[in-house]
């Protein structure tokens, strides 16, 4: 795309009308919109970052959702052109937005930023997304925190439309790739399992003499030569994937270097034998602290999920890797022979923090160690 859309602040008049949040509980929030105007439903969550809703709006973890940004003050930066740098999208996750609606306290009408290319309200009715500002999220934020995550809809008018769980459908199906796509051409052959994957993940193992082969969430990969398997983070409930697992269980068999990220730490421990768990309201901001077991070693991750590893489900051969210090849930697995880790974190965080990058170094390491000594 060339050139840039209006960056011009835009007053609020009669062309905005009220429009209602509603939870399942019955709570109503009311505010004015900046979106597209449509009604819809789906699962309120709320992210703490302090920036980079481009990316948090297109991240695929979030299809689904309604989602509520605590800092206070969005949009003052607009949204990045729309440009590519190795057949990838360079500002965003994703092609498209995945949540289903947007809350905010305060929308910035005026976007002052040098890489600016359009408004963030021109953009979500672009992509048809709904968006809320005047809320009071800091109530709204403490609702969820208190009773957890749960159904909403945002409501034009008198419009009639019932309360729904996005997390009954498979919401893994519904984001990752329908064809099989290469990405480099690097030493190492890399096979990507899309469960959702965020764009910024291809692009740091691609900087790391990589080809990224990327199938979707059920293609059977034992039809393909690789070196390392890497299976992507993702939506909704893990137990939905039973593809995913049984491949990944295959997998195990051949001693092959396998990285998990967010859902893929949760489908890596199910395919162990392991068990998850619904979160109350889910991990999804910049700033959680977690520990690597057995060191003194803290990092800040950036994280975004609604369901949870059950840490002692997991067979002898199994260990934690990384803890949360919150809430001591956890942040990774790993095997105590073989070259099979995960993080429930992302290493990858685009716009940060980058303390655990170096995971992907590892990873690459188990591969090229794998490919002198199988």
């Amino acid at each position: 795309m060339t050139g840039k859309k209006d960056l011009t602040s835009t007053p609020l008049s009669n062309d905005f009308p009220e429009v209602q949040l509603i939870l399942q509980d019955g709570t109503t929030f009311t505010g004015y919109s900046f979106g597209f105007r449509k009604s819809v439903a789906g699962e309120a969550v709320f992210n703490t970052a302090m920036s980079g809703y481009p990316e948090s709006l297109t991240d695929p973890s979030y299809q689904g959702q309604i989602l509520t940004l605590t800092y206070p003050l969005i949009g003052n930066y607009g949204v990045p052109p729309m440009i590519r740098e190795g057949g990838l999208l360079k500002y965003y996750e994703s092609e498209s937005i995945h949540i289903s609606g947007l809350i905010t306290s305060e929308y910035s009408w005026e976007s002052s930023h040098w890489n600016a290319w359009s408004k963030l309200s021109s953009w979500l009715i672009e992509q048809k997304i709904p968006a809320l500002g005047g809320v009071d999220t800091r109530a709204l934020t403490k609702r969820l925190r208190e009773n957890g995550s749960m159904p909403a809809k945002i409501i034009f008018r008198d419009d009639k439309l019932e309360f729904s769980d996005p997390n009954i459908r498979n919401l893994v199906e519904e984001v990752s790739t329908k064809e099989v796509v290469t990405y480099g051409n690097g030493s190492h052959k890399i096979l990507l399992i899309d469960c959702g994957v965020k764009l910024n993940i291809i692009r740091r193992l691609l900087e790391r003499d990589t080809t990224v082969i990327r199938v979707p969430w059920d293609y059977d990969i034992t039809s393909v030569e690789y070196d390392g398997l890497f299976i992507s983070n993702g939506p909704g409930d893990p137990k939905a994937c039973k593809p995913t697992i049984a491949n990944i269980a295959k997998a195990y068999t051949q001693d092959k270097p396998v990285f998990g990220i967010c859902l893929g730490n949760q489908l890596m421990a199910l395919a162990a034998g392991g068990d998850t768990y619904k979160l109350k309201y889910g991990h999804r901001s910049h700033n959680q602290p977690v520990i690597q077991k057995g060191t003194n070693r803290c990092f800040i991750t950036s994280q975004n999920h609604g369901y949870a590893t059950k840490a002692n489900s997991l067979g002898k051969e199994w260990e934690e890797y990384f803890v949360n210090i919150n809430d001591d849930t956890n942040e990774g697995i790993r095997h105590k022979t073989k070259p099979f880790f995960s993080t429930q974190f992302h290493p990858e965080a685009s716009s940060g923090p980058t303390d655990t990058d170096f995971l992907f170094d590892e990873f690459i390491e188990m591969v090229r160690n794998h490919k002198v000594n199988p």
